[in-house]
Formats: C-alpha cells, sequence, structure tokens
C-alpha cells in the first residue's frame, strides 16, 4: 500500500479493501446493510461508502478479533473514541514514510514534544508517533516537555547556537502558553502546529494562529499536521493552512446535506480513505469541514456542528 505510484493503482487498491473489510469487519458491514449497499456493485471508489467517526466511540471497529495496541482520541468530553490496532508496524511505517517526506531524516534530528493533554490523558496515536521520532533521532536532547516552559526555552537557544536541525511538535493552546511567557528568536526551529485547543484557550482561526505563533518564535517555520486517532496516516501543511496527503491516503468532500453525496473537490465535510487502515476501516467520514483543490491538496475550514452531527446518525438509527 506504499508503493502506491497511481490513481489506477489506488482504485484498484482501495476496491480490493472495501471487499475484505466489507467480509470481516462486522461494524462495516452491518453499516454497509444499513444504508442498502450492494456491494457487486461498488465498481469505483467514489461508489465505496464511508463510516461516520462516531462509530469508533462505542464500537469495535476492526477486522479481526486480537490487537496489540489501541489508541483513544483526546476528546475535551464524552465518549473517547478508541482504534484497534493489530499491526504497529503499519502505523510505524505510515507516519514514518509520511513525515520523511515532508521534513527529511529523523535520523539527527532534534525533536522536541510539547503535547501537555495527550500525555496526560494516555493511549494518544500522537504521543506514540512522536516518542517513536524522539527514541530514533538519536539526539540526547530529543524529549517531551509538560509545562517546563523555561527549560525548553534554554533548550532551543542553547540547540540554536549549534545548527543542529531542531523540530518543536505542539498542540496549539501550548504553543501560544510558552511564546506569551517565554518569546524566542529562532532560525533553525521547524514548528509543527497539531491544531486543538482541547478547551483550554479560545479556538482560534489557523491563520491567526499562525501569526501570532510566527511573532513569538519570531520565525517563519510553522507547519500544521493533520490527523486522528481513526487514521494511521497523517497530512502535513508547510504554508497557508493547506494540507498535502501521501499517496495512501485520499480525501474527499460530501454534501452536509446528502451524506452519500461524495466529490473529490469543493467544500463540504470531509471523507478519507486510508489504505493504511486495511485491519480496521479505511473509509473515514470525518466531523471536519473543508475544502478540497484541483490538485487535491485539501484546507480544514471548522468543524460540523452537534446538530449536524446528531442529524447525519439519525440517519442510520
Amino acid at each position: 500500500m506504499f508503493k502506491i505510484d497511481s490513481k489506477y493503482n489506488f482504485n484498484q487498491k482501495a476496491i480490493e479493501i472495501f471487499n475484505y473489510q466489507y467480509n470481516n469487519n462486522s461494524v462495516y458491514s452491518k453499516y454497509c446493510k444499513l444504508i442498502n449497499v450492494d456491494v457487486k456493485s461498488i465498481k469505483k471508489i467514489e461508489d465505496i461508502p464511508f463510516l461516520p467517526i462516531q462509530f469508533f466511540k462505542n464500537n469495535i471497529v476492526s477486522s479481526y478479533r486480537e490487537h496489540t495496541h489501541l489508541f483513544k482520541s483526546s476528546g475535551t468530553g464524552g465518549e473517547r473514541s478508541i482504534h484497534y490496532v493489530k499491526d504497529i508496524n503499519i502505523y510505524i511505517k505510515s507516519f514514518t514514510d509520511c513525515f520523511e517526506k515532508n521534513f527529511g531524516s529523523i535520523n539527527n534530528t532534534v525533536f522536541l514534544g510539547l503535547l501537555p493533554s495527550y500525555l496526560e490523558q494516555g493511549n494518544s496515536s500522537l504521543i506514540f508517533m512522536v516518542d517513536h521520532f524522539i527514541k530514533k533521532s538519536n539526539r540526547k536532547e530529543s524529549g517531551f516537555y509538560l509545562d517546563d516552559y523555561k527549560k525548553l526555552h534554554d533548550l532551543i537557544l542553547k540547540l540554536e547556537k549549534t545548527e543542529k536541525k531542531i523540530i518543536l511538535i505542539g498542540v496549539s493552546y501550548a504553543l501560544l502558553d510558552f511564546i506569551e511567557k517565554l518569546p524566542l528568536k529562532t532560525k533553525n526551529l521547524t514548528i509543527i502546529e497539531t491544531g486543538g485547543m482541547k478547551g483550554r484557550r479560545k479556538e482560534i482561526t489557523r491563520e491567526e494562529l499562525h501569526y501570532k505563533l510566527q511573532k513569538g518564535f519570531n520565525s517563519k517555520n510553522i507547519r500544521s499536521e493533520y490527523g486522528m486517532t481513526e487514521l494511521l496516516s497523517q497530512a502535513y501543511s508547510k504554508r497557508n493552512g493547506v494540507f498535502r496527503t501521501p499517496s495512501w491516503l485520499k480525501v474527499f468532500v460530501r454534501d452536509t446535506n446528502n451524506p452519500f453525496s461524495v466529490k473529490s473537490k469543493g467544500r463540504g465535510a470531509l471523507n478519507f480513505i486510508d489504505l493504511a487502515n486495511i485491519n480496521s476501516c479505511s473509509f473515514i467520514a470525518s466531523d471536519d469541514l473543508g475544502e478540497i483543490y484541483q490538485d487535491s491538496s485539501f484546507k480544514v475550514l471548522g468543524r460540523l456542528s452537534d446538530s449536524e452531527i446528531r442529524g447525519c446518525n439519525l440517519m442510520f438509527n
């Protein structure tokens, strides 16, 4: 799946995975039957049904009974989604290949994690990924930070003098808290924000967030990561909040008034086909709103409201 090199190969693999998951994933199979899907009529990826992401909150969405890992969402209240993972090496391969295609080798890069809420809640797929980067970086300076901003500040200043490659991965509210207390002037540091205020601060647009981060770090090296517990793949943005996916992840938009109307470009709620989700469900209808451009890059514009989510769920009750 990580060697997909054409639209034809992707579509062929996606259809193959659909048939496999329909026959082996009981939750996905029941959902398809509930919405009266004729399996034999699924000939192209546009015909494949997308499973609403809420199913991960109270179902075991998996094609296997045995699992080696489970990841939980970082929800600020209510039930947390759970992604059961049978083969952790698929996740490692997915996030490693994608990261290195965007930012170069993990080896000899200093990784700094500012992800307090994820560390506190536990079972985070994001923490697993960053922890892997830290361990594989071969840099003793790499590590996580909760709220020891002074120690992080002093370390970044020290590393800046060595001209080492430094990547700071942080949740939005923690990055803002950090630079409000201890602003920096950086040159070699790349900041990757993972989004979300997690109920700690007022939500702001990504444009406003990047403006504040650019001022606080005195740097234009602000990047973004898009990921979720229910996907084993990520997308990255290097400028203007425009995300690009790896070859094994594709994004679509669905009509917010008709969840079965799906297109490859335009505005709407975001759907994903993640081939790395081969052992769970590769076809996910998210709660994010966005816009997909002609070149398949996309922007995240917000979230579906609670009423819109409830309205979609009622269709399947």
